[in-house]
């Protein structure tokens, strides 16, 4: 499973709310696995957590409705059927007077060879009462990338070898030695100092910067006047150059 926002950054929060318990739905049977959570931070604002709640009930329905289907098809073919198994967790990056950045973690199983494992993210602005996409504070992903891109990379590397126990020289002929783009990846904003975001974590999935077997990678990167000159004007005052 990926492990993010609480690795990645120092959590910080604004002064104590009464908050609603974090929801942790849960359901196991012989057809499927499902698990979905999101925490209290996120229960505190109605209009993100009705989205959550309606996200969780589709998330649900579907997975129902697929496990039923491939069960019956199995059965009337007279072969195995293998558990689905669906698990979606929320966890807060950085709680910010203006701002709640949130990560997600998916597993998905539906009967192949193994399951896969991939990232999310959101942004909640508090000003504007809606969700965002961590890109759309960028004025494009192209001036993010050019941005980012090298410390990025250089980092990948230095994990890359770590994991294979052998320097990587970087090439563009193979995908897994190559230097790729890391808005293609998920964006997560993080702060440390509390005040305004000052980090940008990378979550790499599987297969995107190496086979499957070396699993996800997860590279974080400060904000420099670089990526604060990337920052549409309207969120400038967002972002803390460290």
């Amino acid at each position: 499973m990926l492990r993010f926002a609480a690795i990645l950054f120092a959590v910080t929060a604004p002064a104590a709310l009464a908050a609603p318990p974090a929801r942790a739905v849960k359901e196991d049977n012989a057809l499927y696995s499902f698990s979905y959570t999101y925490p209290a931070a996120a229960g505190t604002i109605p209009g993100l957590r009705a989205s959550l709640d309606a996200d969780l009930a589709t998330r649900l329905a579907k997975l129902q409705k697929d496990a039923r289907t491939d069960a019956a098809e199995a059965k009337a073919g007279g072969f195995p059927y293998r558990k689905y198994d669906w698990t979606q967790s929320w966890l807060v990056v950085s709680n910010l007077p203006g701002w709640l950045s949130l990560s997600a973690t998916y597993y998905s199983y539906t009967g192949g060879a193994h399951g896969m494992t991939w990232a999310g993210s959101m942004l909640w602005d508090r000003r504007a009462a809606r969700a965002r996409s961590p890109l759309d504070l960028f004025v494009s992903r192209v001036a993010l990338a050019k941005a980012i891109r090298a410390p990025f990379c250089d980092e990948l590397d230095r994990q890359r070898a770590k994991k294979r126990g052998h320097a990587v020289t970087r090439t563009a002929a193979d995908d897994f030695d190559a230097c790729i783009d890391p808005t293609a990846q998920t964006v997560i904003l993080g702060s440390r100092g509390g005040q305004g975001f000052d980090r940008l974590g990378i979550l790499v999935a599987p297969y995107s910067a190496g086979p499957y077997a070396e699993g996800t990678y997860e590279v974080t990167v400060p904000v420099t006047p670089a990526v604060l000159a990337a920052v549409k004007p309207a969120f400038r005052a967002s972002f803390d150059v460290r």
